[in-house]
Order: C-alpha cells, then structure tokens, then sequence
C-alpha cells in the first residue's frame, strides 16, 4: 500500500476554527516580527514550509490542531490565506461525536485564560476571537530561553503556563515580565516542575 502525500490547499484563515480558547499575545506579536523580517520570497519559502495541521470537521470546516499563535499572527499581517493539512477527516460526525473524538486524541484544549476547563461550545469560532493568555507567553520564553525542551506532548507549553500559572503572580507578569521569566526559570528547575513536558532537571547545587 502506498503512503500518499497530504493534500495541502490554501484556505482562507478567517475561515480556520480554533481547538483552543487563548494564545499568548505577546508569543503572536513575536511571530510577527519575524515574518515582517523577511523579503517576500523568504515569505513565500515560509508560508510553503508552514502548513496548518486541521482536522476537517461537521460542515467541513477546518479545526486547527496546532499553530494557532502563527494563524493569529499571518492573519494580523495581513495574509489571507495559509496552506492545510487535514490530518483526519470527520466531517460526517455529530459535533458530539465531533469533540469527543479530538478530546481522546488531544486535539482540542478547552481551557479559559484562567486554567479552568470550559464547554466545548465556548471555543472561539474564530482566530481572531483568541483571548491572551499572559502565562502562555511567559511558557513560550521559557522555552525559547532554554528552561524546557520543546516536546511532542500536545499543549505542553499550556502545562507549563498553568504550572506557571499556580506559581507566579499574573501582575508580575503583565508589568515587570523579566523578573516573571527570571522567577519561571528558577521554578523550572525546581523539582515541584518534574511532572512537567521537557522538564531540564533541577538545577546543580
């Protein structure tokens, strides 16, 4: 039997359904720094590279699985359309059916900017209805400044975040976020973060 390549088809992002109820604005805000740095053939390179994981869902709607903070931040750019890869197509489900299936594969992750589980039916009809999540940005530099690794576990850096969450005042955050990655560093070593996707170890001493 032979594998086929993922059908890969530009759809319009405005059209893209989130499995997520926030981002980390300032993680949006940091990709799109990086896209305004590139000429347009790095774009377009770019744009090639990057497809969209979704899972085709009721109406045959596009359920983005992963890269919501790239849809967030392309479609603040201005780019209106992105490549997608339907990983799974479950079109022919009652919605339901729809969530309990992504709920078992982890493809969807229905916590508020609070932590707290919601129902399905307040996810976000859009990427641009994405609420911030101040603690998934401190995750995401966390990670980018070395104190977990990047792994495979879905939503790991939502872990992190609620980790973080539990651990570090929301005000430090929002105004002083140096000192708050500073304190999300130490606490990424201690062993209370062991449990954790890409936990480094404690540190030595």
């Amino acid at each position: 039997m032979t594998t086929r390549e993922p059908l890969l088809k530009p759809v319009p992002i405005a059209e893209l359904r989130p499995t997520q109820m926030t981002v980390g604005y300032r993680e949006v805000a940091e990709k799109r720094r990086r896209w305004r740095a590139y000429d347009g053939e790095k774009k377009r390179e770019f744009l090639g590279a990057h497809q969209i994981p979704t899972v085709l869902g009721p109406k045959k709607r596009h359920y983005v699985v992963d890269h919501h903070h790239l849809s967030r931040a392309l479609l603040e750019e201005g780019v209106k359309d992105v490549l997608v890869t339907v990983i799974a197509d479950l079109h022919h489900l009652e919605k339901d059916a729809f969530w309990t299936v992504c709920d078992h594969k982890s493809w969807v992750y229905p916590y508020d900017a609070d932590g707290v589980r919601r129902d399905f039916k307040d996810l976000p009809k859009a990427i641009t209805d994405l609420a911030d999540d101040p603690f998934r940005s401190l995750a995401g530099e966390l990670r980018r400044a070395g104190g977990f690794a990047k792994d495979t576990t879905p939503f790991s850096e939502f872990l992190w975040a609620d980790f973080l969450r539990r651990n570090i005042k929301e005000k430090r955050v929002e105004h002083d976020f140096s000192a708050a990655l500073e304190k999300a560093m130490a606490l990424a070593k201690s062993k209370e973060a062991g449990y954790l996707p890409g936990w480094c170890g404690p540190s030595e001493g």
